[in-house]
């Protein structure tokens, strides 16, 4: 596919600094981690950044497949869209749960575990029905899984100092 071989050096750059940005997110956590473990919630949030790293990790790997299929590289990544959106939920679930009196904005908490796998799943959904046009969501779906993920793990980890 001609428009996903126009993708292969931003795939590659995203690949290496995604991963890249995971190993560092880990070793992070794992310095604190039996504060984290303690609350739920700060587990689930994390757990649920590392899985929207992944998810970029994923998309981009699979996109550098040689002579990958639109349509089944749409489906690889609603799939993993889908998974990752699956560790946004159980984030959601224990955000609510949580019911210190310093738990404010929940909401806000849980959605922005949902925003980049929305956003890759557009994508993916775009390429199924053959609009190309859903690489550009993929970029986007990249981008918005590294910000987020970049936001909640430093909010996890500034929490548990305080």
């Amino acid at each position: 596919m001609d428009a996903l071989e126009a993708w292969h050096e931003f795939d590659v750059a995203m690949l290496g600094a995604t991963a890249a940005l995971a190993g560092l997110v880990i070793v992070a956590a794992s310095v604190n981690i039996e504060v984290i473990i303690k609350a739920a919630s700060l587990t689930a949030r994390l757990a649920s950044a590392i899985a929207g790293l992944v998810l970029a990790i994923i998309v981009c790997a699979v996109g550098l497949v040689p002579s990958l299929d639109a349509v089944a590289y749409g489906w690889i990544v609603v799939a993993a869209a889908v998974l990752a959106a699956l560790f946004g939920v159980d984030a959601t679930v224990r955000i609510f749960q949580n019911r210190h009196p310093e738990n404010r904005l929940r909401a806000g908490k849980s959605l922005v575990a949902f925003l980049a796998p929305a956003v890759y799943a557009v994508g993916g959904v775009l390429l199924v029905v053959g609009d190309v046009g859903g690489l550009v969501w993929l970029a986007a779906g990249s981008i918005a899984a590294i910000v987020t993920s970049l936001f909640v793990s430093w909010v996890v980890l500034v929490e548990v100092l305080r």
